[in-house]
């Protein structure tokens, strides 16, 4: 219960460190999240050395708040170069992606294991995710089809372990060199998210490719062992119901 007090506690914190700011001069109608994270990337700017820390605690808050990180992932590449920029993002996403795996795991997971215990079937599923975790992870991780935010969140309530989670998030490193990258092409803040902001054609591609392919992947790969599962499930629950009716 303590565990749990303390995660949602950081969470509660989290976006009250990241909104409050915000609502301070306006309303709630006029938060613009966009704006905001342009300005924490003008504050990091200009803090020299101490900015890679600063960066990394500002993608955390964002990541466990629900804010867009392709605006702090673009960021990363005008105010740090390719490499630092991709190195403090991978940090600071896998940071903030492992406290809401966290947070779902504590907050749900326990309701959602009661719920399926008496069914063979989901629980059967569920157990072959857990132990397919590393793979599973890691496909949905390359594949921008999946909402980077909710998954952290909804992974915690799965079956996957936290060290295939926190493995898995190895894929997430072929999107952020190319994003940071082609943040790095904006040469301003400013032109970040705009629509005029310079980009490069030929890493879009691959990065929609790689989308692609991973997205099909996991698909296909979350399916087979779902079907799997309940191969086996079935005879199971067909051999127990058999054993009552005897009984």
């Amino acid at each position: 219960m303590h565990k749990i007090q303390r995660l949602f506690g950081l969470a509660l914190i989290a976006n009250i460190l990241i909104i409050a700011p915000a609502l301070a001069q306006g309303n709630a109608a006029s938060f613009n999240p966009q704006a905001l994270l342009r300005t924490s990337l003008e504050w990091v700017d200009s803090l020299g050395t101490l900015g890679f820390v600063a960066f990394i605690a500002i993608y955390v808050i964002a990541t466990i708040a629900f804010l867009p990180g392709s605006v702090l992932t673009l960021g990363a590449g005008v105010v740090f170069d390719v490499i630092q920029g991709s190195i403090c993002v991978f940090i600071g996403a896998t940071l903030g992606a492992s406290l809401a795996f966290l947070i779902g795991r504590y907050l749900a997971r326990g309701w959602v294991s009661k719920r399926i215990a008496g069914n063979a079937k989901f629980n059967a599923i569920d157990q072959a995710v857990g132990r397919e975790g590393f793979k599973i992870v890691l496909l949905t991780r390359l594949s921008p089809i999946f909402p980077f935010n909710l998954l952290n969140y909804g992974l915690g309530v799965t079956g996957v372990s936290f060290r295939d989670y926190i493995l898995g998030c190895v894929g997430m490193i072929p999107g952020t060199i190319m994003y940071v990258y082609i943040g790095s092409l904006a040469g301003s803040i400013a032109m970040i998210g705009a629509e005029d902001q310079p980009t490069d054609p030929t890493v879009q591609w691959a990065i929609r490719i790689i989308g692609f392919i991973a997205t099909v992947a996991v698909t296909l790969y979350v399916t087979r062992i779902a079907r799997k599962a309940l191969q086996e499930a079935v005879p199971e629950t067909e051999v127990v119901s058999k054993m009552k009716v005897r009984s």
